[in-house]
């Protein structure tokens, strides 16, 4: 069957934004083979004007004209707005979920005329500006090409990584795609620290901005482990000292721990 658009996003979402930039940058496709469907005018909109594709907010219309399914809608409600078009589901689509918690297997079971070519996906946020990391899973249907073709899709917002235990997506969910919330809002602590000991707004936001991405760049492109780089700037006695031994004394390390373990339980529970 002709299909008009080779990717049919439903939910216009902050990722899936994320997701459609990288696809137009690196001119995975042109902007004339995608559409995106939203119950919210003001998100279609976001979509028309940012990327000058096709919009609706009629998720059957899209169905019936899309190759590729990329289902972007909040976990909590997934059931039901899959159920609004899950008879229209052909063996020639493949269904690309990255809805947090959500099963191969519980997608698959909503299409019981056909066997669903299901590709779970945890991206993250920085897909935004092609620093994004994904986890990628096929379901029991999908086949190689599936595989690849989502891969595709999210190579260009980033990285993706082949993962085999579909067990783990829960994890990969805690840590990669819940990730730079935990970034952020250290970064925020760091700024509200440099404001109450003196820097103005502007040299607080600046210096802890550009100090996070220089780690990073060291975290990736030196390849030593954030204990020996962290090791490397704490000379005894010093400044850097002080401070680990501060965030050792208040338990820091063990609460981010907890907070990353919180992500993942609640993961699974969406996926319940």
């Amino acid at each position: 069957m002709f299909a008009q658009y080779e990717i049919g996003v439903i939910g216009a979402g902050n990722a899936a934004e994320g997701i459609i930039h990288g696809v137009l940058r690196n001119s995975v496709l042109l902007d004339d083979r995608i559409i995106a469907s939203d119950p919210d005018e003001r998100r279609r909109r976001v979509f028309i004007d940012r990327f000058k594709i096709d919009v609706t907010d009629d998720n059957r219309h899209l169905v019936r004209e899309s190759y590729i399914l990329l289902l972007a809608v909040k976990p909590q409600v997934w059931r039901e707005v899959v159920a609004e078009f899950a008879e229209l589901v052909r063996e020639d689509q493949v269904l690309v979920s990255i809805m947090a918690g959500v099963s191969t297997g519980a997608l698959e079971g909503m299409f019981p005329h056909i066997k669903a070519r299901v590709v779970r996906v945890m991206p993250n946020l920085a897909s935004h500006v092609g620093a994004g990391m994904a986890g990628v899973h096929p379901g029991q249907f999908a086949g190689e090409a599936d595989l690849l073709r989502a891969q595709r899709i999210f190579d260009a917002g980033g990285k993706s990584v082949y993962i085999e235990d579909e067990a783990v997506m829960d994890a990969v969910t805690a840590v990669s795609g819940t990730g730079p919330a935990y970034y952020y809002f250290f970064t925020e602590a760091i700024v509200e620290a440099a404001k109450r000991i003196g820097l103005s707004p502007h040299y607080a936001n600046l210096l802890a901005r550009q100090t996070c991405l220089g780690a990073a760049r060291m975290m990736l492109e030196s390849g030593e482990d954030p204990a020996t780089l962290r090791e490397k700037v704490t000379s005894p006695g010093g400044t850097t000292a002080a401070a680990m031994t501060s965030l050792r004394e208040n338990k820091v390390f063990n609460d981010i721990v907890d907070g990353v373990v919180a992500a993942f339980e609640r993961s699974r529970e969406l996926g319940r």
